[in-house]
């Protein structure tokens, strides 16, 4: 039986096809046509029987539907990393139809990368997961508006921001000009708007996440300090099943906490972190990593997580206390810079994760 290669460029609007068949006759361009996916299906079936197609496409903002459509039809399809498609310099041409083409080449040659697809109950706990550090961010900007009006109106709070004190001072603050007095109660209440949204989403989350798969492993990441419900819950909609990862170093290297390196014949060169992968992940585990500064303790919050969990996964927890700590003291009396020393304590955070992951 004859296996056809097949790239997909996916838009919106178009799909570009190319075919590469068994042997080393460069990749074709077959076919463009609509954005619907019934179309692909029917003229990726005149290649020939289902089970000789091997069809990927690129990651990208059209999520899953191409690769569910695909699968629900019987075709082997991939979703592909684009930051990991080979790339040539001295070619300066790029077309939709050259990026299919070189799809259908480099999954001939297994040359590409595939990234983890989740079913669609972990991607709707996903968007949850997005969702919130969406209010986050909006939340974090109108406090910051709020702030600045303030402090042009020469009103500045000396004390800890964002609490109850904090939220009464506010509202006690008047202005001769009742302009002002609309403007500081319009930005007030922005932020409380952004606050019930936030705890609306998280209140979703526990509800929706109860009777997932991962569950478990929710549960147990919370065994860690510094990871409580939303840092565990959005870990494991981001990352999935931890047991896809062979070492504790790839899992490391998926959130982007392994040094750069740049190195050749007698010179070494390694930089600051790679940042690649999953940017939400490796922001939870640096302030996850900022807890650890503090002495080993089973606190009442870590005791009561850690309640109905197995004494495995309970030491594992108290093992990276310990071990995080004594890393975190012994970089920052040796003189780092203490962002660096919670990077530090992040990558080995990430191995903990890992561990648990193995365990669940």
């Amino acid at each position: 039986m004859l296996i056809r290669f097949v790239g997909l460029d996916v838009h919106k609007d178009s799909i570009k096809i190319a075919v590469a068949e068994e042997g080393r006759e460069p990749a074709r361009f077959y076919a463009s046509i609509p954005g619907e996916n019934n179309k692909l299906i029917k003229r990726i079936r005149k290649l020939g029987p289902t089970k000789s197609i091997r069809c990927c496409y690129e990651a990208g903002p059209g999520g899953y539907t191409v690769y569910r459509a695909l699968t629900a039809a019987g075709f082997d399809c991939k979703v592909i990393a684009p930051s990991m498609i080979p790339k040539q310099s001295g070619k300066r041409v790029k077309t939709d139809r050259i990026d299919a083409e070189n799809l259908a080449h480099y999954l001939r040659s297994g040359d590409l990368t595939e990234v983890w697809v989740p079913d669609e109950t972990t991607e709707s706990i996903r968007n949850l997961v997005r969702l919130r550090e969406d209010a986050r961010i909006a939340r974090q900007k109108a406090r910051q508006q709020l702030n600045q009006f303030l402090l042009r109106k020469g009103r500045a709070y000396r004390k800890t921001r964002w609490i109850v004190h904090h939220i009464r001072w506010i509202r006690f603050q008047k202005f001769s000009e009742e302009g002002d007095n609309v403007t500081v109660a319009d930005y007030l209440r922005q932020v409380e708007l952004l606050d019930e949204r936030i705890i609306n989403v998280e209140e979703n989350l526990k509800l929706y996440s109860r009777h997932w798969k991962q569950s478990r492993l929710v549960e147990s990441l919370q065994s860690l300090r510094g990871i409580a419900f939303i840092s565990a819950v959005a870990i494991a909609a981001e990352v999935g099943d931890l047991r896809r990862f062979a070492t504790a170093g790839k899992f490391m290297s998926y959130v982007g906490l392994v040094p750069a390196e740049y190195s050749s014949g007698q010179k070494e060169r390694r930089g600051s972190i790679t940042r690649c992968g999953n940017v939400t992940v490796r922001r939870l585990l640096v302030e996850a990593a900022w807890h650890y500064r503090h002495q080993p303790r089973r606190s009442r919050a870590i005791a009561f997580r850690n309640k109905e969990l197995p004494k495995k996964i309970q030491d594992i927890g108290w093992k990276a206390q310990e071990r995080l700590h004594r890393k975190y003291m012994k970089l920052l009396m040796s003189g780092k810079p203490k962002n660096k020393v919670c990077v530090a304590v992040a990558r080995e955070l990430a191995g903990f994760i890992w561990a648990i992951g193995q365990s669940v």
